[in-house]
Order: C-alpha cells, then sequence, then structure tokens
C-alpha cells in the first residue's frame, strides 16, 4: 500500500514515534498526555507539491525547532553521546562518516541527510588550477578531497566516473531507493524493458545462434587463445560474428561495439549455455523420434587427453519412416572399466534423457572379456534386466580381428609384413625420402603420359604416398600394399639411390638386405596374394560398416565372401600366376 504525503512526513512521523516510545519507558504516566496532543495537533502529512515549500520553512524555521529538541534529547537521553543528531553537519568535508554512528542511530541520521537534500557550499572556497589552458573547479565530494579530479574537462569523463550497473554510485542509489521505500512493489524494484529493447535483445541473440549453429555444423572450435580486441584472431565465434555484421548494416547496428555493455552476448558463458541449449533441444528430438519404441545400444570405451576413461554411448532405432538411424546420446565419465561400473553409466545415462532398460532390444561392444564375458560381461548383466537385449559384436571389427590373428599365425604372412614395415621404416623415416619418392614417381608417370601408356584425366593418376598400417585403422594394410604394387618400380629407384649416398653409408647393410628382400620372388608372391585377398575383405568391411546395413544382408556379404576365397583356394591358383 502506498503512503500519503512525501518523506518530510515520513522522518516526521518516525521522530513522533520514536519520542513516544522514549518518553513511555521513562515517564509512562505523565507523558501519555503529552504524546496523545502531540499527535493530535501534529501538523498534516505533505503532500508532493509542497515539497520545495516545506524544506524552505524548515531550513528557515528550524533553529527554534532544533534547541528544543537538543534540550528534550538532553533530558530523556539515557546517556550522553559524543554527537548531536540535531545538528548535523552540512558540508560533505566536515561529515562523520555513517558508520561511526551508533547503530540505533545510523537510519536516523540517513533521514536526516535525505531530508537535507543537495548541499552546495557557497561560502568554500575550492582550490583552482588551470589544464591546458581549462579551469578546474577543484575537488568535490570526499572522492575528490584528497587527489583531485584531473579528467573533468573529458565530455565522458562523469559517464566513466558513474560507471556500469554495478559500480558504486549505482549501488548507492539503489540502496538510497530501497532505504526511502523499503516496502516497494516488485514493479518499482525491477528494471522494466520496454517492447524496442526486448526486440532488439532477441535480434541480437539470433544472430549470436546463428553463428554457433554454423560452427557445431562444421564441428569446428568456438574461442581462440586470445579474444582481447587488439588480438588479430578472436576466434571463429567472435570472427564470424563479426564478418556477419560487417556485411550486413542491420546486424552491425545490434551487436558487438554497438550492443549494451551488459548485454553483448558473446561472453565464454553465454557461448556454453547456448550449446547446452542445442544439444538439449537435439537430444530431446532424438527421444522424441524413438518414442515408445525398442532400440539398441552401442558403447565404447577410450581415455581422453588427459587420462582420463569415458564412455560413448549411441543409440540405434528405426524412425517412424521405416529407416534404421544411429544417433550419438553423450559421453559418461567413469572411474574404471568394470563391467559393473559401465553398467551403471550407461544406466544413468538412460534415466536422464527418460529412456528405460526394459526398450532396449540390441548391444553393441568391442570382444573385450568386460564386454562379452558370459558370467561378469556388460552383456550379460544388461540380459538380466532386459532378457531380449541380445548381444551383437561389430561384424567388421571380427573381420579385422580375423585379419590380425590370421597373418600373425602364418609364417610366410608375417615374414612379408615384416619386410613391409622395414621398407617403410627407411623410405618414410624421413620428409626428404618422402620428397625424393613423390619426385620419382612425378617423372614416371610423366614419361608414361609422353608414350602414351596411361591415361590423363579428373581423378586419374593422383600422387600416392606410403603409409604406414595400423591394426585398429581397417583397410589400412589393403591400401598401403595396392600403394607398394602400383609404385613397385619407383621404390625400387628409390632405394638404390639411397643405399648409394655416402651419407648414408651407414644404413647400407640394412637398405640393400631390404632391397634384395623386395626383389625376391616371395615377396613378390606374397605381394600379389595379398592384394586380392584383402581387396575381398576389404569391399565386405566397408559393406559391413555402412549405417544402412541390416543383419541378413551381412550374413549374405560374409556368406558371399567365404565362397569367393574358397573358390580362389581351389581352382583360382592358375589364374592367379598368369595375372
Amino acid at each position: 500500500m502506498k503512503r500519503n504525503g512525501d518523506i518530510q512526513s515520513f522522518f516526521r512521523n518516525y521522530e513522533a514515534a520514536k519520542r513516544k516510545k522514549v518518553a513511555a519507558e521513562e515517564q509512562p504516566e505523565d507523558i501519555v498526555s503529552n504524546i496523545e496532543d502531540e499527535a493530535v495537533h501534529s501538523p498534516p502529512p505533505v503532500h508532493s507539491a509542497e515539497i520545495e515549500f516545506d524544506i524552505e520553512d524548515e531550513a528557515v524555521h528550524s533553529d527554534a525547532e532544533i534547541e528544543s529538541d537538543c534540550e528534550d534529547e538532553a533530558v530523556h537521553s539515557p546517556c550522553a553521546r559524543p554527537y548531536n543528531i540535531q545538528r548535523l553537519p552540512p558540508g560533505p568535508g566536515e561529515r562523520i562518516p555513517i558508520s561511526q554512528y551508533d547503530v540505533d542511530d545510523q537510519d536516523e541520521v540517513r533521514r536526516r541527510y535525505i531530508a537535507k537534500q543537495a548541499v552546495q557550499p557557497y561560502a568554500h572556497n575550492f582550490q583552482v588550477r588551470k589544464i591546458y589552458g581549462k579551469s578546474n573547479g577543484g575537488p568535490r565530494g570526499d572522492a575528490f578531497v584528497n587527489g583531485g579530479w584531473k579528467n573533468w574537462y573529458k565530455p565522458d569523463a562523469l559517464v566513466k566516473h558513474v560507471g556500469g550497473i554495478n559500480s558504486i554510485h549505482n549501488k548507492a542509489q539503489e540502496k538510497y531507493n530501497l532505504f526511502v521505500a523499503p516496502q516497494p512493489s516488485i514493479d518499482n524494484i525491477m528494471v522494466r524493458v520496454d517492447k524496442e529493447d526486448l526486440r532488439m535483445y532477441k535480434a541480437r541473440l539470433t544472430y549470436s545462434l546463428r553463428c554457433l549453429r554454423f560452427l557445431l555444423n562444421q564441428g569446428l572450435a568456438f574461442r581462440g587463445h586470445d579474444e582481447s580486441e587488439e588480438s588479430s584472431n578472436r576466434g571463429n565465434f567472435l570472427e564470424l560474428l563479426k564478418w556477419l555484421s560487417e556485411n550486413d548494416e542491420e546486424v552491425n547496428k545490434l551487436v558487438l561495439n554497438n550492443a549494451p555493455g551488459n548485454c553483448i552476448l558473446t561472453s565464454p558463458k553465454i557461448q556454453n549455455q547456448i550449446i547446452e541449449c542445442c544439444a538439449a533441444q537435439t537430444t530431446k528430438r532424438i527421444i522424441e523420434d524413438i518414442g515408445d519404441d525398442h532400440y539398441a545400444i552401442l558403447a565404447d570405451e577410450s581415455s581422453d587427453a588427459s587420462h582420463k576413461e569415458q564412455l560413448a554411448l549411441c543409440i540405434r532405432f528405426v524412425d517412424k519412416s521405416g529407416r534404421g538411424c544411429e544417433r550419438f546420446l553423450g559421453v559418461v565419465r567413469v572411474a574404471n572399466t568394470t563391467s559393473l561400473s559401465l553398467k551403471d553409466a550407461i544406466q544413468t545415462l538412460l534415466k536422464d534423457h527418460h529412456l528405460t532398460p526394459s526398450q532396449i532390444r540390441g548391444q553393441g561392444y568391442d570382444g573385450a572379456s568386460n564386454m562379452k564375458g558370459e558370467i561378469k560381461g556388460l552383456k550379460t548383466l544388461i540380459m538380466k534386466e532386459s532378457p531380449s537385449a541380445y548381444y551383437i559384436h561389430c561384424f567388421a571389427h571380427q573381420l579385422q580381428l580375423v585379419l590380425i590373428a590370421v597373418a600373425k599365425d602364418n609364417e610366410p604372412c608375417l615374414w612379408f609384413f615384416d619386410h613391409v614395415s622395414y621398407l617403410l621404416n627407411i623410405v618414410g623415416v624421413s620428409c626428404k625420402r618422402h620428397d625424393m619418392l613423390r619426385d620419382v614417381r612425378a617423372q614416371k608417370v610423366l614419361e608414361a603420359l609422353e608414350m602414351g601408356e596411361i591415361e590423363s584425366g579428373s581423378g586419374l593418376n593422383q600422387e600416392m604416398g606410403l603409409a604406414r598400417p595400423g591394426d585398429t585403422r581397417w583397410g589400412s594394410h589393403f591400401k598401403t600394399i595396392m600403394h607398394i604394387v602400383s609404385m613397385y618400380s619407383t621404390i625400387l629407384e628409390v632405394l638404390d639411390a639411397i643405399g648409394k649416398d655416402p651419407s648414408q653409408k651407414s644404413e647400407w647393410t640394412r637398405i640393400r638386405g631390404v632391397a634384395q628382400a623386395f626383389e625376391s620372388f616371395d615377396f613378390v608372391f606374397n605381394l600379389h596374394l595379398m592384394l586380392v585377398i584383402l581387396g575381398y575383405t576389404n569391399e565386405l568391411s566397408k559393406s559391413l560398416q555402412k549405417r544402412d546395413q541390416d543383419i541378413v544382408n551381412a550374413m549374405t556379404l560374409v556368406s558371399l565372401a567365404k565362397s569367393r576365397m574358397q573358390h580362389m583356394r581351389s581352382h583360382g591358383w592358375e589364374d592367379f600366376l598368369q595375372s
């Protein structure tokens, strides 16, 4: 409920109530009648239109009142104080800090100073000095008495001095407003935003969101090492927003330097919040697509750059149109890789997204014992709660493991791949030898084109290199063998040049040994044999990794690859040797 009158009447009523309380405590019987008379004959509250008149009247006629008040205070005060509230010094330089007053008197001191309003001491002689030909009015207020105000001549000096929303000046103004109106309505406290400010805020947020969505779709980093205004590269997000503002005048009016200081919407915290919103909306859409239907889970654990174990979980389901979809759900930090820890992490992630384990109809992990163990493996623990969640080991992973195991168990294959590794160590040990390999191959391609042995065209005669194969990179062995077959003569020429280089004399023995093995019948035979066999398995591996692949077609492809290799084993040797 709003009060009638102004702050002047509010202070008078407060002082009258305080005098009543003091008088009632010391002389309850004699003072009650006086208080009632004073309340009856007290002046009515002054309205806002009469504020200036009342202040002037009080300034003129307050001496007698102050004297009587001082006498009353001296009579009724329980203890003498070193200050007189009725005679507060008006000058800012003469005032005692409010914190030095008694705790019970601090609010009253504040009210009296507020009633006095702004005070301008006319009789004080301020120090005046000239700076660059301009007169300085001298220091004003407690902030200026000691050191002086040297930037008074700058146009934006006062604005900078007042500061932003959280500055001391604005906080003091806020405390003053709350002190004058201790119980205001929420509408008076909150900052009201008009429709134009709201429109500009939404537009600014939209432009920031567009830049973030582009970077998310491209998988690019957001922030840079130095995002200060002096930096030449402030990061992808700020640079993209800057480019957008430079190419669109409407955007330039709202973002970056033209945006309010407290609503630029480019801080790392704001970026993270928008990214989290995008991730939440994306995940929400995935969960809506699943609905109440069944789904399968695909999980794998690995350690990041900081050597912390993490579990990645994907969901595979059939959407409304009958198409198989595979979506990433999230990454969970796990303390260890035991089956119980992995199970708890998976169930926690599913529950966070309102998915129940009873809907699981398939599991896909690697072949580690903690995953596929029959007694305490992860797939066994999941099947105890959801018996229909059948475990299927990734077919492409199984194929790679089979190829590696067979190659290591076969002595000729092991010898062949060992010499391939030696060859790569010699040729790929330095950039200089890589350049030699490229230069020799480029020269041979030019000679073949001039002689008409090969054709030129888009995608033909591309530059090749010798990449080291890895057991975890599926298809890498086949690619390396295919490049060795294509550059066989080039590799021999490079080995011969390295073997005759005097600066490489210490490696001549090893280089010549690899060159002899490279030219042997066993190496060439195994080279072409592995090219054919791994060619069959590479086609099968690529087919098994397709997202739209189903279990029936996958089993058909496996049977086809097995039959092709069995046919070569039984009837294909003559064709192989002739080719």
